[in-house]
């Protein structure tokens, strides 16, 4: 583990282009290899050197965690709240993380095997904590493979992300991220700016100067389809991902 890490899951969102193929259930109890994807996503940030992980649910998610007795590990504290975006489920995490100085952070639906997860959080590790240190943060991207939503990163030589959105390019976000705990000074001017999406408040944190670097993934599945499920599932069964895309979060 790193020392003194903490992990973040946003998993508040209802995610309804998937719920017809589930059974209605909300994503973060959808299971990937005998595991809810919320309880996966946890176990693999710890692997990855998270000391505790904090996970902001909405209150649907939270009383089927309780009548279904989901198993939640001691290290996994559960935040319940009906937040209106992607951008405010990112804040209120604040309570918990604003004394850490970077934080591990994914959204719920972001698949990728647990080994390509601790190398992400060693290499942002590398760039992010040295002395003086290459970024503030580090974004996990991917080659864009046609997802219909694509954060766009343009990434310059360095290695640095010149600005997030915008203009297509070769590489979108993948829903892995080292984040420093000053995100959450901009929280003022982000509201008073009217953002709605955590990406939104991200391409801010670059606008305004906050460096972070791009650290290039594989395989990776962002969880929106019954496809990207069905993609994911073999993913993590160990077999060659089929779903077109990833990223965009």
């Amino acid at each position: 583990m790193v020392d003194g890490l903490r992990g973040a899951i946003i998993a508040a969102g209802r995610g309804e282009r998937l719920r017809g193929a589930v059974a209605d259930l909300p994503k973060p109890l959808v299971e990937l290899g005998g595991e809810p994807m919320l309880v996966r996503q946890a176990r693999i940030m710890r692997e990855a050197g998270a000391e505790t992980v904090v996970a902001l649910v909405n209150s649907e998610t939270a009383r089927l965690i309780a009548s279904r007795a989901v198993r939640i590990a001691s290290w996994i504290k559960l935040r319940v709240r009906d937040t209106p975006s992607s951008m405010e489920s990112l804040l209120s995490l604040g309570e918990d993380l604003r004394g850490a100085g970077h934080f591990l952070l994914a959204t719920v639906d972001a698949v990728v095997e647990a080994a390509e997860l601790r190398r992400f959080a060693g290499r942002a590790l590398e760039l992010a904590g040295g002395a003086p240190p290459r970024f503030d943060g580090a974004l996990a991207v991917v080659r864009w493979r046609g997802d219909q939503r694509p954060l766009f990163a343009e990434i310059r030589p360095d290695g640095a992300i010149a600005a997030l959105g915008g203009r297509p390019s070769a590489m979108v976000t993948a829903g892995f991220y080292w984040l420093p705990a000053a995100i959450f000074d901009l929280a003022s001017r982000a509201r008073a700016a009217h953002l709605d999406a955590m990406r939104k408040l991200l391409a801010m944190a670059v606008a305004s100067g906050m460096r972070l670097g791009a650290i290039e993934l594989e395989a990776t599945i962002d969880v929106d389809e019954s496809a990207d499920l069905a993609a994911a599932r073999a993913l993590v069964a160990g077999a060659p991902p089929r779903s077109p895309g990833g990223g965009g979060k």
